[in-house]
């Protein structure tokens, strides 16, 4: 828990084309640098997929899309034995 409401805050080392890049997309976003590398961070970090995403699975009915026949296992490349 942090004491007084206060923020956590971070360093960061980066270079200087990158850091132009957020700049220039912080800037087209009209977002200060710290909300944008925060937005960033929370949604590469978010696990969950979005709402709805499960319910697609089934939905594209389209004939021409098929399994392509599948090899047989004798005839799958040779293994190494660990």
């Amino acid at each position: 828990m942090l004491l007084g409401g206060s923020v956590p805050q971070i360093s960061l080392y980066i270079d200087e084309p990158t850091l132009k890049k957020i700049e220039t997309a912080a800037k087209l976003e009209e977002t200060s640098l710290s909300q944008w590398v925060r937005s960033r961070l929370v949604t590469s970090l978010d696990t969950s997929w979005p709402e709805g995403y499960l319910a697609l699975f089934g939905s594209l009915k389209d004939s021409n899309l098929q399994r392509p026949a599948q090899p047989k296992a004798s005839q799958d490349a040779k293994r190494l034995k660990l």
